[in-house]
């Protein structure tokens, strides 16, 4: 059996495969791409991958498990996985044999990896966390220039708040201007789950 160590990044990433008696088969980078990734490791025999948790690691670790590997994905602070490392500059090429060795040696720990449904759950979430605060930003911004003018926006809730904006005697320039920026804050998270 193979060990292969990937040392995974944004655009690029180092791989490590290591033969059976920790001989170095090969060393490479590759970009991080699912058809990238593919031409190198789909051609090879089953193997043991060994990653470190990061944003890409988990779509990483599914795509080269529907190609037939088995995939562990690393906690990143565990020190004796680092045991066998010397203690030069740290770089991507040490970090992915650094890896590859510690799956061979089993020297890790595996992460806690979440099913897809709970993954695009917290997506969801965090898409409508973004947007939520975006509107209230917006909210404060117009609730503040109004407040500049003299007057006060009546308490209520985000859904209202155009409307509230509205009933206001501001002056026509003011109120075009105000207004284009109340209507994208207040729809902006109409539509999302609460």
């Amino acid at each position: 059996m193979e060990y292969i160590g990937i040392d995974v990044h944004k655009r690029d990433s180092q791989v490590c495969i290591l033969g059976e008696s920790g001989e170095v088969v090969l060393e490479q980078r590759v970009r991080t791409q699912r058809e990238r990734l593919g031409e190198l490791l789909s051609k090879r025999p089953k193997a043991r991958v060994l990653l470190e948790a990061s944003t890409e690691s988990e779509w990483v670790a599914r795509y080269l498990e529907e190609r037939g590997h088995e995939v562990v994905v690393k906690g990143t602070n565990f020190a004796p996985m680092y045991a066998t490392r010397s203690r030069r500059v740290k770089t991507d090429k040490r970090d992915a044999r650094s890896l590859a060795e510690a799956c061979r040696l089993g020297a890790y720990r595996p992460a806690h990896r979440i099913s897809d449904a709970r993954r695009h759950l917290k997506a969801q979430l965090a898409v409508r966390e973004a947007l939520v605060r975006t509107r209230t930003r917006s909210i404060s911004l117009v609730s503040a220039l109004v407040r500049y003018e003299g007057w006060r926006i009546a308490e209520g809730e985000a859904e209202s708040f155009v409307k509230r904006v509205a009933a206001l005697p501001l002056p026509a320039g003011s109120w075009r201007r105000w207004r284009r920026c109340s209507i994208s804050c207040s729809t902006s998270t109409s539509r999302l789950p609460s």
